[in-house]
């Protein structure tokens, strides 16, 4: 277990939080058993913590032509070029419980182009880690690549915005130095 702090940055305590951030806070607590570090170190800064989750709920919990195992491979390949531990480590937990595999997210975090995934699935990444790191270079021939390959132009947006808010993610948590909870490692390895 590590004994590091999770922010190099002010982590407020509990129970001076706000109280609907702290509702959330605690729900995911006792959803997952724990609370994810990235809850306490974004708390320090109410407002700008209600407008994170607001749109990271509305990327990643919505129904979409993406399955939530998707949007867990975007931000996995996207924050490991990015060089983002928290998230590679915590969403590579979710997307491992998500697809129920324990392999995945080390391929994808590592080398998508390489992983156990359809061609599909390497056609939205390839677009994920272009918008995420080469968004200058977008073209119409990437969207009707994507269309080639069945993605509509709802999910070509949803594999934009979420590689987009993951880039300022992962910007963010490698500024504050946020640590992932040592329970993230072991989940959905079993």
């Amino acid at each position: 277990m590590s004994n590091q702090p999770i922010s190099r940055f002010k982590v407020p305590n509990l129970e001076d939080i706000p109280a609907d951030i702290r509702a959330k806070i605690v729900a995911v607590q006792e959803k997952a058993g724990f609370v994810p570090n990235v809850f306490l170190a974004m708390a320090n800064r109410p407002d700008e913590c209600r407008a994170f989750f607001m749109q990271h709920d509305a990327l990643m919990e919505k129904e979409s032509g993406l399955t939530k195992g998707e949007r867990e491979m975007i931000v996995v390949a996207t924050s490991g070029l990015n060089q983002c531990l928290y998230c590679v480590i915590a969403h590579g937990a979710i997307l491992r419980i998500r697809e129920k595999n324990p392999l995945i997210a080390d391929q994808i975090a590592t080398n998508y182009r390489k992983a156990d995934i359809t061609p599909r699935q390497k056609t939205m990444l390839d677009f994920a880690i272009k918008v995420s790191q080469h968004a200058h270079e977008i073209s119409d021939g990437d969207i009707t690549h994507l269309k080639d390959h069945g993605f509509s132009e709802e999910d070509i947006w949803d594999i934009g915005a979420i590689s987009a808010f993951f880039a300022m993610s992962n910007r963010l948590a490698n500024l504050a130095n946020i640590r992932p909870n040592d329970e993230f490692y072991s989940m959905g390895r079993g």
